[in-house]
């Protein structure tokens, strides 16, 4: 697979990373260790070189079980993980304080069997602690070898750039897809102007992008999508028009609506390294198969007229996650 630098921080990563969340929290039952450690180094020998976990998704199991799936080729990829939140516990709310920065660190380290962590992000900001201290506690560990580069996830761009001040930010991770497109308006030129990776998560958008969820599909009862308003039966019937439309661009480039929706986000910046996450062996050979895919001008002009006159329904938070989004 090819790879891309994100930003000018001199990180380099596959064009498509693996989001590694859904195989242990949000989507429903976690997947079986044995079956999720085949899958992540499955995604290995396909190219990928660059796995997202954090220490909320769990808590705690997510990053084990990376750092055993990837403890054979450890130097040949980059791990980012994520701090911010009390006990690792996102309902139990934020906490940035630079000593349990320090500690999930370490805790992390432990967990995924590294001595140091590739990209460390800020889970979400923390109104209560000053993003100088928080990029300046960063800013430490990396000095002790620890963590090598900083990151932060669904930060606005004063936050960003209060940052970037204190410690060069390699990258920001958020979400943005053909059904989320407001980091277009002020967080993309931002990171241009500085510098900075954009590393997109939920680029299918949850999944509704592949075309294999409809206003009559079921969730199991712990999958977070039952909480998202995007997600409710009349807003899933609402926004299958976006999906149709993908569906027969694909057809014409002999691709899947994922694929051309990956392509999509690979054709807007070089510096732009989507994550999409899966549990199954033949989605992941799905999505990496969209690094292949070449889109024309004609075909982003196709995308673009195709999609303009369609509305998305419904927030992509419910009202709780709605508050730790920094804009």
């Amino acid at each position: 697979m090819k790879k891309r630098q994100l930003g000018n921080s001199g990180l380099e990563v596959s064009a498509l990373g693996l989001g590694c969340m859904g195989l242990s929290f949000g989507y429903g039952p976690a997947t079986e260790k044995q079956e999720a450690i085949m899958l992540i180094r499955s995604a290995f020998e396909r190219g990928v070189t660059f796995f997202d976990t954090a220490e909320a998704y769990g808590p705690f199991t997510n990053e084990d079980l990376l750092g055993e799936a990837l403890a054979p080729f450890r130097d040949e990829v980059v791990i980012a993980t994520k701090f911010g939140f009390k006990d690792g516990k996102p309902p139990l709310g934020l906490d940035s304080r630079p000593e349990h920065i320090r500690e999930v660190a370490e805790a992390s380290l432990i967990r995924l069997r590294t001595d140091r962590i590739d990209l460390f992000y800020q889970h979400r900001v923390d109104p209560k602690v000053p993003m100088e201290d928080v990029a300046g506690t960063v800013k430490e560990l990396i000095a002790e070898g620890k963590v090598k580069h900083f990151g932060l996830s669904e930060a606005g761009v004063n936050a960003i750039r209060k940052a970037h001040a204190v410690q060069p930010i390699a990258a920001l991770q958020s979400e943005y897809s053909l059904w989320w497109r407001e980091p277009e308006q002020e967080i993309l030129p931002t990171l241009e102007e500085l510098g900075i990776g954009f590393v997109p998560f939920s680029p299918l958008g949850k999944g509704f992008l592949t075309g294999s969820i409809n206003e009559n599909t079921t969730f199991d009862k712990s999958d977070y999508r039952n909480s998202v308003p995007r997600f409710s039966e009349e807003n899933r019937k609402a926004n299958q028009a976006l999906v149709d439309v993908l569906g027969q661009i694909a057809a014409e480039k002999n691709a899947t609506p994922a694929q051309i929706a990956l392509a999509w986000l690979l054709s807007q910046k070089p510096w732009i390294v989507p994550i999409p996450g899966t549990t199954k062996l033949h989605r992941l050979e799905e999505n990496t198969g969209a690094a292949d895919i070449e889109l024309s001008e004609q075909d982003l002009h196709s995308i673009h007229e195709g999609l303009s006159h369609i509305e998305i329904q419904g927030h992509r938070y419910s009202e709780q996650g709605q508050k730790m989004v920094n804009r």
